[in-house]
């Protein structure tokens, strides 16, 4: 099969790698049909998530499947399913709890093995193991682009705002308008906010964000702090979402909440910062931080999705062959695209 595999820093290549087959009684194997590139996937291809070279990447799949193991029952042969980013046990404690992003025993699609060893979607096939869990089946009509984003992107942007508690009659604020961002816009808007405010810095997204229902506020024209204060009688938003998973956003969210709000915090952050930890703590503030909860929220975004109360086909800009990975790889990491989906 083909197979986009990680080279070096800024570097994919198309390989010719074995088939996987099914090894356990809980895997199943589907032909892939569709894959994205996320944000995520340019921390491997800058080096800064550390894979083995030749490791096959991508975690955004739709497919069919062509095989499963004796203890799969939730799939059949020759369904057509979607798949969360990552797997999950459903036996541990974290997942007792139903904190499925947080398994003890979690192994993640494409991130080499200090993130479980799993090979990546941006294949011909692949191999999924705890299949029940990870696994479902895409509803009749539902377009592959719509139903990619249910396992990943529009999971996460549903988890940023779900897991900020917020409630119908809520403002909202949402700090960078990549695809993650614009399906948090979506996710609040369907969750009941009266207002949302997006900021960015790209026009693009900017009015996206404005065709989703949100407020623009272009943060190189405007002091974002100003217009959150103008418009909410100068208290500030009940919930900020950081999108980015930087310490500069992060701060800024800190100060555009209103006190005893929430800030969610759903971009990837790594490495140390500084955040003004006093102002939030004067403000009473809750950080809500961490991995999105995709596996749990799957099922409740799909039928969103299904219903057409979320809609992330927008943000599909560039359909690629997996063969033309590695253009699409260095499109994206020039902004020129939002989201990309690849087909074999």
């Amino acid at each position: 099969m083909r197979a986009v595999t990680f080279q070096a820093p800024n570097e994919v290549r198309i390989e010719e790698k074995p088939d996987p087959r099914i090894g356990a009684p809980d895997e199943a194997l589907i032909r892939v049909e569709a894959s994205g590139i996320c944000g995520s996937d340019l921390h491997i291809y800058h080096g800064r998530v550390p894979v083995e070279q030749g490791f096959t990447i991508g975690h955004e799949y739709v497919g069919t499947v062509l095989e499963v193991g004796e203890q799969v029952e939730r799939v059949s042969v020759g369904d057509r399913v979607l798949g969360c980013f990552h797997t999950a046990c459903a036996t541990c404690a974290a997942c007792l709890r139903g904190d499925y992003h947080r398994c003890e025993r979690q192994r993640t699609f494409g991130h080499g093995s200090h993130l479980g060893d799993l090979q990546g979607a941006q294949a011909e096939r692949l191999l999924v193991p705890r299949a029940n869990l990870t696994l479902r089946k895409v509803p009749p009509g539902m377009s592959d682009e719509a139903a990619l984003f249910a396992g990943d992107v529009m999971g996460t942007g549903y988890h940023a705002v779900s897991h900020a508690g917020m409630k119908a009659g809520d403002t909202v604020a949402v700090l960078g308008l990549g695809p993650v961002g614009l399906c948090a816009v979506q996710a609040a808007n369907v969750g009941g906010a009266v207002r949302v405010f997006a900021v960015d810095t790209v026009g693009a997204r900017l009015e996206m964000s404005a065709a989703f229902g949100a407020v623009p506020v272009h943060l190189g024209e405007e002091e974002p702090k100003k217009a959150v204060r103008a418009a909410t009688e100068g208290r500030g938003v009940d919930v900020v979402v950081d999108a980015v998973g930087d310490p500069e956003p992060l701060a800024m969210a800190i100060s555009l909440c209103r006190d005893a709000g929430t800030v969610s915090g759903i971009g990837a952050y790594a490495g140390k910062g500084e955040v003004p930890l006093g102002l939030a703590w004067l403000k009473g503030l809750q950080l809500r931080l961490g991995l999105a909860n995709v596996i749990a929220h799957v099922d409740r975004v799909m039928a969103l999705i299904e219903a057409g109360k979320l809609d992330p086909t927008p943000l599909v800009t560039h359909h690629m062959g997996l063969d033309d990975a590695a253009d699409a790889y260095e499109i994206y990491d020039r902004r020129e695209a939002l989201k990309i989906v690849l087909s074999p």
